[in-house]
Formats: structure tokens, C-alpha cells, sequence
């Protein structure tokens, strides 16, 4: 395998079956594309799914749809049942769908927008699908997190849904943050089974539909920027694929851009900040987000 990771490096994936979330644009869309061109069973759950449905038309292979939004539990568990009907293993979930700064915002079920959508949501939707992946070896939970979780990041247990006061800036890394939290706490009660691993990714700085939140008094410089600073969609998916696909992944582990400072390049193995690792917050932020979902994992052990 060569030293710069491309998806000419993915293994052949015929017979496994990938859920990707937010796989209609983007990130998600290039990394269900490069799956399915792989031979990959691949599901687009998206929130639009006749959005979806056009992202899967300009894909080859095996690719359908799945409506899921993740700013309702209610769809979460609707979502879950009908992947549950219609497949009896899951060998790759990609939690990749995201939002990115938004005004304050909340989800339909009170959480704050960023928070719920790219944590709790992705929290909730593992835990209802991890039984069709641990009896799968080799089966990997993929989540997407960010160079945001070093920004102002820290888990506001005394405010989780910002109702105090609220960063659009600060609530994005609090939820990239927890991305990480989650992905450490669940590889340490999945190790035991040794089937199932953790895994998470980051894009680095790439030119996607999520910095439309970006206010308005920095968008003219953000996007005379973007063509010098920020890599392509493609590029961008490259750790996500790798997390997901090579033979040598571990893990716990965090894959993210080789260039300076993580922002371009092709995929390498990377760290994340040194909060992402403390096990008592990992612990805590668990605890709360089954608490706050309702959804458990009643197969894992912890230890």
C-alpha cells in the first residue's frame, strides 16, 4: 500500500453492506460513491430522500435509500427498524452527517441544533443498529469529527443545550468533541467482543455545503479563501474511507489529513486533543447521552 493513501487502496467490499448518513452531498457523498464503486451494499440515509435519491442515480453499484433525520429520535428509531427489516448484518456504519455553526437551533426533541444532530443522534442510531454489526467480524463504526473539537471545546454538562447563552463556534466544537468521547468510550465496551471495532475520522479543511452557517460578516473572506485553503470533497473523504477500509486499522484509532497542521493531504493516523482521551469524561458524557436518548447498549460490557 502506498505511502499516500488513495481509494485506489480500499479493498474489494462485495458483500458487505455500508450505512452512510448525510450521504446525499459532500463528504458522504464521496465516501458512499467510492464504497459502492467497490462493491458495497451501500445505504444513503439522509434526511431528503429525494435529494437522496438523485445522489444515488449518479453512483454505480448496489446503492438505495434510507430517510433519516437525525434532529428526531423518533425518525432515528424508524430509521433503525427498517434497516433492521431489510438487512440482517451491517458491516460498516459511517456516522458523517453533520451541521456546522448554526444560529441557535433546537432538534425536535429540545436539544440544541449541533449537539443533538451530530452527536446525540449519531449516539442513538448506533446503538439501535449494533447488533447487526457485532456478530460481523471485521464490522466498524466510523465517526466523523473535526479540527473543530480543539475550538472552544469542552462538554458543558451544567448547559448541554446552550439555553444560557450560546457560541455558534463553541456548540460545534462541544458536539466534535463529544464525537470523539464517544467513538474512545465505545471501542473500550466493544473490545471484549473482538468483532466490532471504533473508529473516527476528520476531513481537515475541505469545500463542502457545511460552512453555509458561516456568518455573514465572514463568508466574502471565507470564500476567497476556500480555493487556496481548503481541499475537495474527495479529498476530503479520504480519511473517512481509510478509517473505514484499510486492513490495518485499530480501534480507538483517529485518522485525519497528513498535511501541516491535519488541514490537507492524504490519510494518516493522527491524535486528537488531550480531553478527547480523558476516560472519566468519556464515562459521563455515556451516561448522559443514554439518559438524554433513551437508547442503551445493552450488549456491551464495560470494564
Amino acid at each position: 500500500m502506498g505511502a499516500k493513501w488513495t481509494t485506489t487502496d480500499i479493498p474489494d467490499q462485495h458483500g458487505r453492506v455500508a450505512v452512510v448518513t448525510g450521504a446525499n452531498t459532500g463528504l458522504g457523498y464521496e465516501t458512499a460513491k467510492a464504497l459502492a464503486e467497490r462493491g458495497a451494499s451501500v445505504v444513503l440515509a439522509v434526511r431528503d430522500t429525494a435529494k437522496g435519491a438523485q445522489a444515488a442515480a449518479r453512483m454505480r453499484g448496489d446503492v438505495t435509500v434510507q430517510e433519516l433525520d437525525l434532529t428526531s429520535l423518533d425518525s432515528v428509531r424508524t430509521a433503525a427498524a427498517a434497516l433492521r427489516s431489510r438487512f440482517g448484518r451491517i458491516d460498516l456504519l459511517i456516522n458523517n452527517a453533520g451541521v456546522m455553526y448554526t444560529p441557535r437551533q433546537t432538534t425536535r426533541d429540545g436539544f440544541e441544533l449541533q449537539f443533538g444532530t451530530n452527536h446525540l443522534g449519531h449516539f442513538a442510531l448506533t446503538g439501535l443498529l449494533l447488533d447487526l454489526m457485532l456478530p460481523v467480524p471485521g464490522s466498524r463504526v466510523v465517526t466523523v469529527s473535526s479540527t473543530g473539537h480543539r475550538i472552544r471545546a469542552a462538554i458543558h454538562f451544567d448547559d448541554l443545550q446552550w439555553e444560557r447563552s450560546y457560541s455558534r463556534v463553541g456548540a460545534y466544537g462541544q458536539s466534535k468533541l463529544a464525537n470523539l468521547l464517544f467513538t474512545y468510550e465505545l471501542q473500550r465496551r466493544l473490545a471484549p467482543h473482538g468483532t466490532t471495532v471504533a473508529v473516527a475520522a476528520h476531513p481537515g479543511g475541505s469545500s463542502t455545503e457545511l460552512a453555509r452557517n458561516t456568518p455573514a460578516l465572514l463568508r466574502p473572506v471565507v470564500n476567497g479563501l476556500a480555493p487556496l485553503v481548503l481541499q475537495t470533497p474527495a479529498m476530503g473523504a479520504l480519511p473517512t474511507l481509510r478509517a473505514a477500509t484499510d486492513p490495518a486499522v485499530l480501534g480507538g484509532q483517529y485518522y485525519g489529513p497528513g498535511g501541516r497542521n491535519q488541514i490537507m493531504g492524504h490519510p494518516r493516523l493522527v491524535t486528537s486533543s488531550p480531553q478527547s482521551y480523558d476516560m472519566p469524561l468519556q464515562q459521563r458524557l455515556w451516561a448522559v447521552s443514554e439518559d438524554l436518548t433513551g437508547v442503551t447498549f445493552p450488549l456491551l460490557v464495560t470494564r
